[in-house]
């Protein structure tokens, strides 16, 4: 049941609540501003990216892959056939196993971000831990020749300040996500593409899966590939989308 309330203010106090009211709008709509927006570094500390924020032409698909060599074929299959490029976070272990996989992806021109070297999340270890993976993953994907990794997706999406900060110091930009169909659950292809169409904006972040758990993600594509494409969205990789973001944000200040 809802109930509504008068208040009989006299004018000093009407004019009070409205001061306090657009202060409070101000803030609250900068704030949404800050966190949506692609920066990594901040007088606040480090942030993981997150989408880069809604007014965009642009959404990022992203891959992660920690086991298996089956599934991520068809997907790269389905990629080139609708001329979407993506980003595969892959974790170091797997890099180690399958670096002919690795090269099928960049000579399709997609982007390659790092998931550390054992898929294990870091926030259930200590920083000289998470330091020691980070190195060890960095020197696997230096032999592979992958030397120029920037963006790290920390296992399972786990992170907390100490790792953003520890991935900063070593030269990594932590990349998160803001649509995601829990696509590792086989939850139903119908059912991750209503996921993806409905919650996708401008500049959003989408994970998904190519590792051989997912079932249903090939068939799921061939379906939001061209839905979002008619929506007026093209797919850029996280370089692209973090350039475009830092070029408007540079043009607002």
């Amino acid at each position: 049941m809802s109930h509504f309330y008068s208040l009989k203010l006299n004018k000093w106090k009407r004019w009070s609540v409205i001061v306090v009211a657009a202060l409070f709008s101000a803030i609250f709509v900068w704030a949404e501003k800050d966190s949506a927006f692609s920066v990594f570094s901040t007088d606040k500390g480090p942030r993981a990216l997150v989408s880069s924020g809604e007014n965009e032409d642009e959404v990022s698909l992203t891959f992660n892959i920690s086991w298996g060599q089956e599934e991520v074929f068809p997907i790269l299959e389905t990629l080139k056939k609708h001329d979407a490029k993506a980003t595969f976070f892959v974790s170091g272990e797997w890099a180690e196993r399958h670096p002919e996989i690795l090269q099928a992806i960049q000579e399709d021109q997609h982007e390659i971000g790092m998931m550390g070297y054992r898929y294990k999340s870091y926030i259930d270890q200590e920083p000289a831990q998470v330091k020691k993976d980070l190195l060890y993953a960095k020197g696997v994907f230096d032999k592979i020749g992958l030397t120029d990794i920037e963006y790290l997706r920390p296992p399972s999406g786990k992170f907390n300040d100490d790792v953003l900060k520890l991935a900063e110091q070593l030269g990594y930009q932590v990349v998160q996500w803001s649509v995601n169909p829990e696509d590792w659950r086989n939850p139903g292809t119908q059912k991750i593409v209503d996921h993806v169409m409905k919650d996708t904006k401008g500049g959003d972040i989408i994970v998904l899966h190519a590792s051989d758990s997912v079932k249903q993600t090939e068939e799921a594509l061939r379906t939001i590939l061209p839905g979002l494409k008619n929506k007026g969205y093209t797919f850029a990789t996280i370089s692209e989308l973090v350039s475009k973001a830092e070029a408007q944000s540079k043009r607002i200040d």
